[in-house]
C-alpha cells in the first residue's frame, strides 16, 4: 500500500470518527427532552396529557428551516467567528447546550414544572440549532461515497448518546437522584465541542457582494425554489412527514405506559440498555448494507415494514404485565427495527439535498420529519386517556400504513436517484 493511499484512508477514518462523535453529541440531548424527561415526570405522577404535550417541547426540531438559512449565510459572532462558517456557530450552540442542560438538571417538575418544561424546550432548541450545523457539515465535507459510512457513524454516536442519556439516567436516577444524573451528562455534551475542534472547516462558497435582497432570496428563496421544481416534491414531502408518524404517536406514551404496566426504573434502563443498543448498531448495519445492496427505496420499505411489525408488539406487551423478558424483547426489536430505519432515512434525505443550499434544505427535510412527533404526537396522552392502552398502541398500527402506500408512490413514479448517486460513489 503506498503511503498516499495510507494516509488517505487514515484521514477518512479520522473523518468517521470525527461524525461518530458529533453525532453522539447530537444524540444525547434528545432523550433528556423526550423518553427520559417523560419517564422523570411520570415517575412524579403528572397527568398522562401533560406528560404527552412534552412532545410539543421539541417543536424547534419542526421549525429549525426557519433560522437555518440565517445559520447558512451568517458568521457566527466573536470569539467563535475564527472557527469558520460551520465550527464557530457549531461551538457556540454546543456550549449553550451544555449549559441547558445544567439547568434542567436543577429543576424539580413535582413543585415547578415551568420551569422543568422552559428548560427542556432550550435544550430541544439548541440541540436542533446544533443538528442544523453538523449535518451542514456532514453533507459538505464528505464524498457521496463516503456519506453512507459517515451517516453510520453519526447514527452509531447518536445511538450510543440515547442509551446513556436513556438508560444510562434512568438507571444512575434510582442511586443518585433525577438531578445528579442529568447533571452527569453536562461533560459528555460538552465531547462534541472538543470534536468540533478537530473538524476540518468544509470550503467557503465563493464569495459575491449582493444586496440586502438578494442575500434574503439565495438564503430562503432559492433552496426552497429549487426543491419545490422537482417532480413530486409534494409526494416526497408527504412521505416524509408520514415515515414516522406511527412511532411518534407510540414512543411519546412509552415511559408512561412502562409505568402502568408496573415495570420500576431499574427494568426499564436494562429493557432499554446494552440489548437495545448492539440491536441498533446491527439495525444500522443491517441498513446501510440494504441501502448499498437494493438502493434507498427499497431500503426505506424494508425499513417501514418493520416499523409497523414493531408497533405490534406494543399491545402484546399489554398482555403480559410485570414480565421483564418479554419487555426486553419488545426492546430489542424496536431498536433493531429503528436502526434500519435511521440509516435508510437519513441516507434517503441527504441524497435530496442539494449542496448549494445543503443546511437550508436538509433543515426543511428534517423539521418535516419530525413535525408528527412535534404536533400529533403532543395529543397522544390525551388520545391514550380516552381510549384505553391497548386499542391506542393498536391505533398507532394503523397510522404507520399510509408511510408504505406513498413509498410505494415514490418508488414508482419518483424513485431516488439510485444510479446518479452510485456513479458519483464510483
Amino acid at each position: 500500500m503506498s503511503e498516499t493511499s495510507f494516509d488517505e484512508r487514515r484521514g477518512r477514518w479520522r473523518a468517521i470518527a470525527l461524525i461518530t462523535v458529533l453525532g453522539f453529541s447530537s444524540g444525547l440531548p434528545l432523550a433528556l427532552s423526550g423518553f427520559t424527561l417523560r419517564l422523570w415526570l411520570a415517575r412524579a405522577h403528572l397527568p398522562l396529557a401533560a406528560i404527552g404535550f412534552t412532545a410539543n417541547l421539541g417543536i424547534a426540531y419542526s421549525l429549525k428551516f426557519v433560522w437555518a438559512p440565517a445559520l447558512d449565510q451568517l458568521r457566527a459572532p466573536p470569539p467563535f467567528r475564527g472557527l469558520g462558517r460551520r465550527r464557530g456557530w457549531l461551538v457556540l450552540f454546543q456550549i449553550l447546550l451544555a449549559a441547558a442542560i445544567g439547568g434542567l438538571a436543577l429543576t424539580h417538575p413535582a413543585h415547578d414544572l415551568a420551569a422543568t418544561l422552559v428548560l427542556g424546550g432550550l435544550v430541544a432548541f439548541f440541540s436542533a440549532s446544533q443538528d442544523i450545523m453538523i449535518d451542514a457539515w456532514r453533507i459538505e465535507f464528505f464524498p457521496m461515497k463516503l456519506q453512507g459510512a459517515a451517516t453510520a457513524g453519526y447514527v452509531w454516536g447518536y445511538r450510543a448518546a440515547m442509551l446513556i442519556s436513556g438508560s444510562g439516567v434512568i438507571a444512575l436516577s434510582v442511586v443518585i437522584g433525577w438531578q445528579k444524573a442529568i447533571l452527569l451528562m453536562v461533560p459528555l455534551q460538552l465531547l462534541g465541542a472538543a470534536a468540533t475542534l478537530l473538524c476540518p472547516e468544509p470550503a467557503p462558497p465563493v464569495a459575491r457582494q449582493l444586496s440586502v435582497g438578494a442575500r434574503l432570496r439565495a438564503a430562503v428563496v432559492d433552496p426552497l425554489a429549487e426543491f419545490f421544481r422537482r417532480r413530486g416534491a409534494v409526494v416526497i414531502l408527504a412521505f416524509v412527514v408520514l415515515f414516522n408518524l406511527g412511532e411518534a404517536l407510540a414512543g411519546v406514551m412509552l415511559a408512561p405506559y412502562y409505568t402502568h404496566l408496573g415495570f420500576n426504573r431499574a427494568v426499564i434502563a436494562i429493557a432499554t440498555g446494552p440489548a437495545a443498543l448492539v440491536a441498533v448498531l446491527a439495525g444500522t448495519a443491517a441498513g446501510g448494507a440494504l441501502v448499498a445492496r437494493a438502493g434507498v427505496g427499497w431500503a426505506l420499505l424494508t425499513a417501514l415494514t418493520f416499523q409497523t411489525l414493531a408497533l405490534v408488539l406494543y399491545p402484546v406487551l399489554g398482555l403480559f404485565p410485570h414480565l421483564p423478558h418479554i419487555l426486553l424483547g419488545v426492546s430489542v426489536v424496536e431498536s433493531f427495527a429503528g436502526g434500519i430505519s435511521d440509516a435508510a432515512f437519513i441516507t434517503y434525505l441527504s441524497g435530496l439535498c442539494n449542496k448549494d443550499y445543503t443546511a437550508t434544505q436538509y433543515a426543511l427535510l428534517s423539521s418535516v420529519a419530525a413535525l408528527a412527533l412535534r404536533t400529533i404526537g403532543g395529543f397522544s396522552g390525551v388520545l391514550a386517556h380516552a381510549m384505553g392502552w391497548i386499542p391506542f398502541y393498536e391505533f398507532t398500527i394503523v397510522s404507520a400504513l399510509p408511510a408504505m402506500v406513498v413509498m410505494l408512490i415514490i418508488l414508482r413514479r419518483y424513485p431516488p436517484a439510485e444510479r446518479r448517486m452510485r456513479a458519483a460513489g464510483d
